[in-house]
């Protein structure tokens, strides 16, 4: 068949073996591969953990064990098990064929193999597997001939064929490709394993050893990337990481909803997903809010000093010496020597529990010293037991007492004199102010924490114990994140690697990073490699060059997304005649979208959504929250700004572009607020407006 052409009617063979028809063949095969996987899950579920296990514990470990491997297993109706097939010019045998060998591959989600073990599907993540998103035309990799298939709910009913080593065929488009981008999203984010671009591909196989960032606009895929880079490291270093650990951080709640199907869908069931909040409230419960200014300031990086100033201030001098009574003996330790250890700890900058644990134990040595110089021959057990002995025990807990961080935190947040001892020369006075509480709780269980406040007494407990590291954490939207919250993310992979997402012109804090060299520093990476996609594969051409328009006030310098698709009419920009129409219009333009098919977003400035739910349940609509998944029956999604961040839709009707401008504290972050709202729409955007557009819009 010549390059890139489809085959887009199911198709039967008419005679002979399966094989006479591509068509019918491939179907012959995808029947088979799903027999096969049946077979291997029903093989899981056959063993018998009594024949191998020797106690209790090791049979739960093993059923657990077990319980996953046939959940990864399971064969998903509507997904398909493979997406295409590599053609070979020779032989390819070994492990980068995983276990088998041949000249031809079906690429899918997962390994399949038949009775025998010879691989009837291939990972995708598999060494053999890597042509498929790199060969091209003027570098092959050994590859003869690319297929790709193309499905209708779980049935195939199409292939298309690329020969990257036949002279006559010229370099096209792949319909089936441009099709599987384009499909209408009904439901949470799905996988494109079947989608991965070479640029993208080559982020996704990056080593574990190696942070990287990055800095996608809207429509290209970061989170895709970052989500499936997860799934090739747990592939290719599964081992490590099973030790280690991974982790998925997002923005919010509702956006880990919508992707928490990504990696399921790829076989990777134990990756864990939570908010940067998520990892910081273990030891206190947040239940208040800080003003802007007050959020930024102990957001800042300077906070981490203060609070290294206020815990090392708990650290007293002594002033007598200690002496340890055994037996009839009496060992005398004099204060000079005590206060050489004390220093010597301070020096060395060591986490301020470890070194109230090592102090008893130096008392102890001194000790032991003096015993030995008396002729006694003391052992461990000995330096162990004068570590305990009461004396020591007092001497320590008057120089290096135990810090409760919350509790030194509230001191600071509560007690002037207290913070202005410990930030003089790091914050102004006016600083200072700013993060005071206004109402001084009485303790830790009564304070009103903030988000913020988490934050730094994640801080302090970091500075009395070392937080456990993971092996790799991926933290999507990471442009929103103030320096202390990078240092946050930085701890939980301070001995393994990380994958940073995001979009510089889509911050929308006050405390937004400008620079991913500034943030890549407070995580704890400046060794990051740093990529930047700028081809965009959902969001239209014509959407994505309206919101680009207001990359020079956002975000000067960087380079506008260029979109692959051309959708002519995605793009509708109304003017109403007056605020009191607008609502009416706005249910209307929602009306018109549900049409089509897929999903639908109605974007609003959050003071909005109260009267636009009014309207829409007026008109008879009962509108999703974000977060809730969208079916066939109910695809309609009411979403504030403020939570349009990561969200996608098929066709977004969007409110008022002033009001959303205006909800922000400052015009840029407005406008940057404005930019993500314009970029939610992956087949179709209308706004609509009574009030006059920002300016910046207007401008071409």
């Amino acid at each position: 068949m010549p390059a890139h052409e489809a085959t887009t009617e199911p198709q039967t063979a008419t005679a002979g073996t399966p094989g006479d028809h591509p068509l019918a063949s491939e179907r012959a095969h995808l029947a088979a591969s799903r027999a096969a996987l049946r077979a291997m899950r029903e093989d899981v579920q056959a063993l018998d953990i009594r024949d191998v296990t020797a106690n209790w514990v090791n049979a739960a470990v093993l059923q657990a064990q077990m319980d996953d491997r046939i959940k990864a297993l399971a064969d998903l109706a509507h997904t398909p098990l493979f997406f295409g097939r590599l053609d070979y010019l020779h032989t390819v045998t070994g492990e980068a064929a995983e276990g088998g060998e041949g000249e031809q591959f079906y690429i899918g989600r997962r390994h399949v193999h038949d009775a025998h073990g010879d691989p009837m599907v291939i990972d995708w993540r598999a060494p053999v597997s890597q042509p498929f998103y790199q060969a091209s035309r003027n570098n092959p990799l050994d590859v003869d001939r690319r297929r790709r298939f193309g499905y209708t709910g779980g049935e195939l009913t199409a292939y298309e064929d690329e020969h990257l080593t036949d002279p006559a065929e010229t370099e096209q488009t792949s319909k089936l490709l441009q099709a599987e981008i384009e499909r209408p999203r009904v439901g949470p984010m799905r996988d494109i394993v079947a989608t991965i671009q070479p640029e993208q591909d080559e982020i996704v196989r990056s080593g574990l050893g190696g942070t990287v960032c990055v800095q996608g606009g809207p429509g290209t895929g970061k989170t895709a990337v970052g989500l499936h880079r997860v799934a090739y490291l747990l592939y290719a270093h599964r081992e490590r990481l099973a030790r280690t650990g991974t982790l998925v951080i997002g923005p919010n709640r509702s956006f880990l909803h919508y992707i928490e199907q990504v990696l399921p869908a790829l076989g990777e069931l134990e990756v864990k997903q939570a908010t940067v909040e998520d990892l910081v409230t273990a030891q206190v419960e947040v239940r208040g809010t800080d003003e802007a200014a007050a959020a930024v300031v102990k957001g800042d990086a300077r906070m981490a000093e203060v609070l290294r100033r206020a815990i090392r201030s708990h650290v007293t001098p002594p002033s007598e010496p200690v002496v340890v009574v055994r037996g009839s003996r009496r060992w005398r330790v004099p204060a000079y020597e005590i206060e050489e250890m004390v220093t010597e700890l301070l020096a060395r900058d060591m986490r301020y529990g470890a070194a109230h644990e090592a102090l008893p134990q130096r008392i102890a040595h001194a000790v032991l010293v003096r015993m030995e110089e008396a002729g006694e021959a003391p052992d461990d057990r000995v330096q162990n037991a004068v570590a305990r002995n009461p004396a020591v025990k007092a001497a320590v807990k008057a120089i290096w007492p135990a810090v409760d961080p919350a509790k030194l935190v509230l001191r600071l947040l509560t007690d002037a004199a207290f913070l202005d001892a410990h930030a003089e020369g790091i914050l102004t006075e006016e600083e200072r102010k700013r993060i005071l509480m206004a109402k001084p709780a009485r303790s830790v269980k009564s304070a009103k924490w903030t988000a913020a406040d988490a934050v730094l007494i994640d801080e302090a407990t970091d500075l009395v114990a070392r937080t456990h590291s993971l092996g790799h954490v991926v933290v999507d939207e990471a442009q929103d994140l103030s320096p202390m919250q990078y240092r946050a993310v930085g701890r939980r992979c301070s001995t393994g690697s990380a994958t940073v997402l995001g979009d510089l012109a889509q911050g929308t804090t006050p405390w937004s990073t400008e620079s991913w060299e500034q943030a890549l520093f407070h995580l704890g990476k400046t060794d990051a490699v740093v990529e930047e996609l700028t081809a965009g594969f959902r969001v239209p051409r014509e959407v994505i060059a309206y919101a680009s328009r207001l990359l020079p006030a956002i975000s000067p310098g960087l380079a506008p997304v260029e979109s692959v698709r051309e959708t002519p009419g995605s793009l509708a920009v109304r003017e109403v005649a007056g605020s009191d129409a607008l609502d009416a219009a706005v249910v209307a333009a929602c009306e018109e979208s549900l049409r089509h098919e897929g999903s639908i977003g109605l974007i609003a400035a959050d003071a909005r959504v109260p009267f636009l739910a009014a309207a829409l349940a007026a008109a008879g609509h009962t509108p999703l929250s974000p977060g809730e998944e969208t079916t066939a029956a109910s695809r309609l999604t009411l979403v504030p700004a403020s939570l349009a961040k990561g969200l996608e839709y098929d066709y977004v009707v969007l409110d008022e572009p002033a009001a959303v401008v205006d909800g922000e504290p400052d015009e840029r972050t407005g406008l940057r607020r404005l930019y993500v709202a314009l970029t939610r729409a992956v087949s179709g955007l209308v706004v609509l407006h009574a009030a006059p557009l920002p300016e910046q819009l207007c401008r071409r």
